[in-house]
């Protein structure tokens, strides 16, 4: 009865030492940082600095949380495609898709897209005003998001 007892509290603290052991981050240095996270940067915001990379690993689940020196934040997920953009200024034009910055332009003259999101469904858009837009994946507009 007491091997029993044992054993089962040994499979539990095993248990609970692997899931949580899962969740890790750690910041890349910058020969580290993959290449395809480096051309984005690149090509989309190129007067600013990468700051800090970090790369976490929850579980099965791989992302990058890129910092530039903007208070710009990107995420990236594990393919290293970007997944969100978060900005105190306004989003370079060719991070959003034409589609959506059409719409906002048109819909609300004299804002910016300072937020961009890509969930599995649908994109989101965050605008200077502090209004959330639901979008379709192809950009058609569904909502202003509470």
């Amino acid at each position: 009865m007491i091997m029993k007892k044992l054993i089962k509290g040994m499979l539990f603290v095993s248990f609970l030492t692997l899931f949580t052991a899962c969740d890790k981050e750690s910041v890349l240095d910058a020969n580290k940082i993959p290449q395809e996270i480096t051309n984005y940067i690149n090509t989309h915001f190129t007067s600013h600095q990468i700051l800090q990379v970090v790369e976490d690993l929850d579980g099965f689940t791989k992302t990058y949380d890129v910092v530039l020196d903007n208070n710009t934040v990107l995420e990236f997920n594990r393919k290293k495609e970007v997944t969100e953009i978060k900005s105190t200024s306004k989003l370079p034009d060719s991070v959003i898709p034409v589609k959506i910055s059409q719409y906002v332009e048109s819909n609300f003259p004299g804002n910016y897209i300072n937020e961009w999101e890509l969930e599995d469904k649908h994109q989101q858009v965050g605008i200077d005003n502090g209004l959330d837009l639901e979008f379709t994946l192809s950009g058609d507009f569904i909502r202003i998001d509470d």
